[in-house]
C-alpha cells in the first residue's frame, strides 16, 4: 500500500482572528480582615498586582484589554470582520501571492485581499476581511492563499474556518381573548 506525500507549503497562513472589541481584564479577588491569620498578606499581594488599577484593588477592575480567544457569537445584521497572517516561514523569495476569501455562507463575499508581488523569508502579509452577515445558520469562511515558488511553480491552499450565526432578537407575541385593545408582547434577547 503507497502512503502520498503531502507536500509542504512554503507559506502558512499563521493568524485568523475575529477582530472584535476588546474586553478588560478582571484580576481575582481574594481579600482577608487584619484579625485574619494571613493578615495583610493577600491585601498587599493586591496591591502589588499589576493587573489592578491603583487605589481601587479590592474592585473587579482591571486596566489591560483581553483580546477574544474564540470567534464567539455572531450576530445577523452584524458585520464580520476577520484579520488574517500570511507567514513565509521558509527560506525562499516568493512572488505573486494572493489571499481570497472564496465564501463566507452562501453568498459570495467580494475579495477584501489584494495581490502582494514579493514575500521575503520569514516575512508576513496581513489582510483584513469585513462582511455583512445576512443568513442565519452555519457559515464557513474559505481562506485560500496562492503564490508562486522558484523552481516549483503556482501552488495554492486554503482553510476552513465554521461559525454559526445568530439570531439577535426573537419577538414572540400572545393574542387572548380579552377587552384590552393591545395584546401582550414578550421579548427575548439572545444578546
Amino acid at each position: 500500500m503507497e502512503g502520498r506525500e503531502k507536500s509542504e507549503h512554503l507559506l502558512a497562513l499563521k493568524g485568523v482572528m475575529r477582530l472584535t472589541r476588546p474586553t478588560l481584564f478582571s484580576p481575582i479577588i481574594v481579600t482577608c480582615e487584619t484579625s485574619d491569620l494571613p493578615k495583610n498578606l493577600l491585601n498587599d499581594d493586591l496591591k502589588n498586582d499589576i493587573t489592578s488599577v491603583p487605589g481601587a484593588e479590592t474592585l473587579a477592575v482591571g486596566q489591560f484589554l483581553l483580546l477574544p480567544q474564540s470567534f464567539g457569537s455572531i450576530y445577523l445584521g452584524e458585520t464580520f470582520s476577520s484579520y488574517l497572517c500570511v507567514h513565509n516561514g521558509s527560506t525562499q523569495v516568493v512572488t505573486d501571492v494572493t489571499v481570497k476569501n472564496i465564501q463566507l455562507s452562501a453568498q459570495q463575499p467580494e475579495n477584501a485581499s489584494g495581490n502582494t508581488t514579493e514575500l521575503q523569508p520569514e516575512d508576513t502579509v496581513d489582510h483584513v476581511i469585513h462582511h455583512e452577515v445576512k443568513e442565519l445558520g452555519d457559515h464557513i469562511l474559505v481562506c485560500e492563499v496562492a503564490y508562486t515558488a522558484a523552481g516549483v511553480g503556482r501552488l495554492a491552499f486554503r482553510k476552513f474556518y465554521k461559525f454559526q450565526v445568530l439570531k439577535p432578537l426573537d419577538v414572540k407575541t400572545k393574542f387572548y381573548n380579552a377587552e384590552s385593545r393591545s395584546p401582550p408582547m414578550c421579548l427575548e434577547d439572545y444578546l
